[in-house]
């Protein structure tokens, strides 16, 4: 396994951080065993009471479970998650039924706003679309949010709120690819762009047709990230 020295600061956090993101990119499959405790020392060159801690923040998001005697597991996705605790990293297997979720879900939240919408909405939407080219993972969900924002409407607001943060570190490592991929960039944002002005003109149909376009394209470049990472 590639690790990162850790930094001496918020130690069992980063320990905790490296284990997701090896739970993320498949390095660990659900079901596998973690490694001992002295083991998981000996590779981050930190003490047993950090890992001890990261594997109890790991429990608590879900992301592992201990079996009496026979140690740590890596845990399956479980959607139950989403509404019950602490959202964890779920495997890359799982995230194609998470765009399941968002292409069900967000061209409705588009159609939503597109009728709703105040120009303090379209204001904020806008300022939103300007980031999202420049600001990465950051910019890109400033911008679903204020789409979701305009609806009006808390509960869908909460669900992508959870489903934006189930899917985080996917799509930061999405925007580090476009970051090297110009086109990919400017493809996605001139997505952002149709759908803005499809709501701003409060056409609703457009609106979630540019969504569910935006989507598609979003999860079919992450997937073939995710087949050149398995090739390497």
């Amino acid at each position: 396994m590639n690790v990162k020295r850790i930094p001496t600061k918020k130690i069992s956090e980063s320990v905790a951080e490296q284990l997701e993101e090896m739970i993320l990119s498949g390095s660990l499959q659900a079901g596998e065993k973690l490694p001992s405790v002295r083991e998981l020392c000996n590779l981050f060159d930190v003490g047993r009471t950090a890992v001890r801690d990261a594997i109890t923040t790991l429990k608590g998001k879900g992301a592992v479970y201990v079996k009496q005697g026979e140690g740590t597991f890596i845990c399956k996705f479980d959607s139950s998650n989403l509404f019950s605790k602490p959202v964890s990293v779920p495997n890359r297997n799982d995230l194609h039924k998470l765009f399941q979720v968002r292409k069900i879900l967000e061209p409705g939240i588009a159609e939503m706003a597109s009728l709703n919408r105040t120009e303090e909405d379209l204001k904020r939407m806008e300022f939103s679309l300007s980031q999202s080219l420049h600001e990465g993972w950051e910019g890109d969900y400033s911008f679903h949010m204020s789409i979701a924002k305009a609806t009006g409407n808390e509960i869908l607001i909460g669900l992508l709120e959870l489903i934006s943060t189930t899917t985080k570190k996917a799509m930061m490592e999405v925007h580090h690819y476009i970051q090297r991929e110009k086109q990919a960039a400017l493809t996605i944002f001139n997505q952002h762009e149709k759908i803005f002005q499809s709501i701003q003109s409060e056409n609703a149909n457009k609106a979630g047709q540019c969504m569910v376009e935006h989507l598609d394209y979003v999860e079919k470049l992450l997937q073939s990230q995710m087949a050149k990472e398995k090739t390497h």
